[in-house]
């Protein structure tokens, strides 16, 4: 095979796999997490999540309900009242998401004892090796 004909190949697997990237790094975020999870009793307001979601700005907030509207995963309804009262609930897609991240930090909670075991002998086996300097 060519060059050239590993080039095109290589060029159509990226070009398939960047939206995938690019929805995972959507929904795999810190803040989209704490959203989804605080959505996925009912409909919330947008003080509500402010408070459930700790230590996110009102801006990351925002910008991250816009995001997640946008992909499907939320949706923002607006009651004409004064002031405009406005919730958030999850969709079907995002419900679906949430019972997948149940099983991520179930398994997480289940190995965490695990992984800082394993942290601790990897660093003990590696306390006197000296830091490679960035080239």
């Amino acid at each position: 095979m060519s060059q050239r004909n590993t080039d095109v190949t290589t060029q159509a697997i990226q070009e398939q796999a960047c939206p995938i990237v690019e929805v995972l790094d959507h929904v795999a975020g810190k803040w989209s997490i704490g959203i989804i999870v605080a959505a996925a009793d009912g409909p919330i307001r947008f003080t509500e999540l402010e408070r459930a979601v700790n230590g996110i700005s009102r801006r990351m907030l925002t910008l991250t309900l816009r995001k997640l509207e946008r992909d499907g995963l939320l949706v923002r309804t607006v009651y004409p009242t004064v002031p405009p009262k406005v919730e958030y609930s999850l969709t079907d897609m995002a419900r679906e998401l949430h019972a997948s991240l149940l099983t991520l930090t179930s398994w997480a909670e289940r190995h965490r004892g695990d992984i800082m075991a394993a942290r601790a002998v990897y660093d003990q086996g590696h306390e006197t090796e000296p830091a490679v300097a960035a080239t």
